[in-house]
């Protein structure tokens, strides 16, 4: 019987990973109702659905790991979703030179800009001005800027850290629709990331003339970005201005926000930097790690530090 029951998972799991199937069961349903549903059923607070909800969960995700999490148990699916990590779990680079990860994430695509265009997978370009939606953040990228595709899978931590030192004075907040971004959909779908949910992070370096820039992309099950530097969640429901100012001072490795389930982050860098040697296609990264190389350090003075300290996290 216990055997039979497996069997029948094991035909499951690879039916749910079947390309065709995969791509039509999460693109062909109605997206923003699934998403809506998802967002009012993972933050129900019950032990017990949570503790089975996360039990279904690994019959699909084997790779869920929740040895490093803080917290054990958790109130709802959500709780588990936006999950911290135990001190020390994240070990962030400390050479002023290294631009490091911002998220636990799987390398997608990524090179260099040229003439203003990127690519989301091999002959899927889209224009950079469709994606930042400001022209002076093209202008900084679009001849041999480098970008790379950092894709979380739901299984993932789904927080996201600053990769220097660095401000942000304004976030662009980009309404769309809901795709799945992993990789069945990015082979398939034009202009993909351009279409969905997102928000635009341009971070304001130590090293003036040198840029950072994070597009944090929502997804199917998942439209809806947390940044602490906000005091509102960027979801379906925003109904707000698209460019909002904000006054955020932060370190390297400083948590930024959260996805709630989990999806994509797309880093551009002015060309003056260059990609560190593990960046490669479908090499694991996580928080911490080398990214980027910056040619002069990023590491803000003491003095810029004590003028600006960093808000507290928003709940």
């Amino acid at each position: 019987m216990q055997r039979s029951r497996s069997a029948k998972i094991s035909l499951l799991q690879k039916l749910v990973l079947q390309e065709d199937f995969n791509f039509l069961v999460t693109n062909r349903i109605p997206r923003r109702l699934a998403t809506r549903f998802m967002g009012w059923f993972s933050k129900l607070d019950s032990s017990l659905l949570a503790r089975t909800s996360i039990a279904l969960w690994r019959r699909f995700a084997p790779d869920l790991d929740l040895s490093e999490a803080k917290l054990q148990r958790f109130r709802s699916l959500h709780d588990c979703f936006i999950r911290e990590l135990k001190d020390g779990s994240r070990p962030i680079d400390p050479d002023p030179l290294v631009v490091t990860s911002p998220c636990d994430a799987i390398v997608g695509a990524f090179g260099e800009v040229e003439d203003g265009m990127a690519f989301q997978a091999k002959g899927f370009p889209y224009r950079i001005r469709d994606l930042l939606a400001d022209d002076a953040l093209v202008e900084r990228y679009a001849r041999s800027g480098k970008f790379v595709t950092l894709r979380l899978k739901s299984s993932f931590y789904h927080r996201f850290h600053a990769p220097c030192d660095g401000d942000l004075s304004r976030v662009i907040y980009i309404a769309g629709d809901t795709w799945n971004v992993n990789d069945i959909a990015c082979e398939r779908i034009e202009r993909l990331f351009c279409k969905n949910e997102r928000a635009v992070l341009d971070i304001e370096t130590a090293a003036p003339g040198l840029g950072l820039t994070l597009v944090p992309v929502a997804a199917i099950l998942v439209a809806s970005i947390r940044l602490h530097c906000l005091p509102h969640v960027l979801d379906m429901r925003y109904r707000g201005p698209e460019f909002i100012d904000c006054d955020a001072s932060f370190t390297k490795g400083d948590e930024l926000g959260w996805f709630e389930h989990g999806s994509t982050i797309i880093a551009f860098a002015s060309s003056d930097f260059s990609f560190d040697d593990a960046i490669q296609k479908g090499a694991r990264l996580r928080v911490g790690q080398p990214l980027f190389h910056s040619p002069v350090s990023l590491r803000r003075p003491p003095e810029a530090s004590e003028a600006r300290p960093t808000p507290e996290p928003s709940a």
